[in-house]
């Protein structure tokens, strides 16, 4: 049996992938593929083996949809992280509390504020704001580091 024979005998009787093919004749992908593509049977059999694929993954993601068991969260944890957000939020934005820090305030109206030449926030000049909105936050907080272990630096 010629060589060429044998490549589109296991190609089309056998269909097995031009790899394959490659390894077991010992010949480079490219001449496999161009022996395969030389043929009259090569655009039914790219059809073909479309379809089947094409067919199996659809097989492949049912059975792996109806037998997938996504892992369960613990809905109590998540629950009590709402739960515990919620409240802050309550208390920043109530109107009993009045000592709203200006770092939040700055939080909860990010586009009334612009950074200065110093890395501080300023608000708006262009704005029309009551004396106990707060002109001007700084940013510029010391993290603690080695050396001062036991100082510790509130960011409100």
């Amino acid at each position: 049996m010629d060589t060429k024979e044998q490549i589109l005998d296991l190609y089309y009787n056998k269909h097995l992938k031009q790899n394959e093919i490659a390894k077991l004749v010992g010949k480079s992908n490219p001449y496999i593929s161009k022996i395969v593509k030389s043929d009259n049977r090569s655009k039914t059999e790219k059809e073909n083996r479309k379809t089947e694929n094409a067919e199996k993954r659809r097989q492949y993601l049912k059975d792996y949809f109806t037998s997938y068991e996504r892992p369960k969260k613990e809905k109590e944890n998540l629950y009590e992280q709402l739960k515990v957000l919620h409240e802050q939020d309550t208390k920043e934005l109530s109107y009993k509390n009045s000592n709203i820090s200006a770092y939040v305030f700055r939080q909860w109206n990010p586009n009334a504020y612009h950074r200065d030449s110093k890395g501080n926030m300023r608000i708006d000049r262009n704005l029309k704001t009551s004396c106990d909105v707060p002109k001007l936050i700084n940013m510029n907080i010391q993290v603690p580091t080695q050396k001062c272990k036991k100082r510790c630096i509130c960011s409100y």
